[in-house]
């Protein structure tokens, strides 16, 4: 396929497709007026529809990363590769858990990511992006980026779940979720993995940066959130196991800590490139 094809046809095509599957999912899922109360369970249908977007967005992403021969990235890069990995590890937890129920809330901001990369075309080359311990961190730090991102999803969902809850309103929508302590469970398995991946992440980029820059340990803004995100996210941890903390408790500090994590690097790069125009 022409690289133009993939660098505008795959975003925009996967976007149109995540769009519709979303609202595809909020009408059924969210909207079940003929059976309501009644789980509708995922079709074979819906799970290929759903990987047909991400092997299109995939397409589009590999291009742009690695098209040019070596390695281009931007905050839109970012965006766009953390959701379709969010996406992906949906569809791949939705063989052992109901998450139809889920889909809708996902799925657009797929939708809207998969394409920023057509609209911010801004990219800066990684000269060492061949580096084993490159590859390992950029990998590690991906993977905790869309975990912390779906968590943070989760959480804003059980927040909205929990309030209707608790005013004694179970809508028929409410149907096709899974229940309350299977998405907390959910959500601190989730809390669990990035936490372990985002160690992984600052441990390699300490080495890599001593590797590259003679020096272990680089203070700018995007290293100082990073830490305080993985504090923020220790705590969390900790207080789950030793005070049992669940509910708004956790929400918040879920909340808060992936706040301060989009600020270490998507954040940054969004100021640089595009308020600032520095590639």
């Amino acid at each position: 396929m022409p690289a133009i094809l993939l660098h505008l046809v795959s975003p925009i095509a996967s976007c149109l497709l995540y769009a519709a599957l979303g609202v595809h999912f909020w009408r059924t899922r969210w909207r079940a007026d003929e059976k309501p109360g009644l789980p509708l369970a995922m079709r074979p249908w819906e799970r290929l529809s759903i990987l047909a977007a991400i092997v299109m967005q995939g397409a589009g992403l590999y291009w742009s990363l690695f098209g040019g021969g070596g390695m281009r990235f931007s905050f839109s890069l970012a965006l766009s590769l953390m959701l379709w990995l969010a996406v992906l590890i949906y569809w791949l937890e939705s063989f052992r858990s109901r998450m139809e129920g889920l889909q809708p809330m996902v799925l657009p901001l797929a939708a809207t990511c998969s394409v920023l990369p057509a609209f911010f075309p801004q990219m800066h080359w990684i000269a060492y992006a061949e580096a084993w311990g490159f590859k390992f961190h950029f990998l590690a730090a991906m993977l905790a980026y869309s975990l912390f991102t779906l968590s943070a999803l989760h959480a804003a969902f059980m927040s909205f779940v929990e309030r209707k809850l608790h005013r004694g309103r179970f809508d028929s929508n409410l149907a096709s979720l899974p229940p309350v302590l299977a998405m907390e469970n959910l959500l601190f398995r989730m809390i669990t993995v990035a936490f372990t991946l985002l160690t992984l992440t600052l441990a390699s980029g300490l080495g890599f940066s001593e590797a590259i820059f003679g020096k272990a340990f680089v203070l700018d803004h995007k290293t100082l959130f990073a830490f305080m995100s993985w504090m923020i996210f220790a705590a969390l941890l900790v207080g789950r196991h030793a005070y049992g903390w669940r509910g708004r408790i956790a929400l918040r500090w879920t909340m808060t800590g992936f706040l301060v994590l989009l600020l270490a690097y998507v954040g940054s790069r969004f100021v640089s490139e595009v308020l600032l125009g520095r590639i």
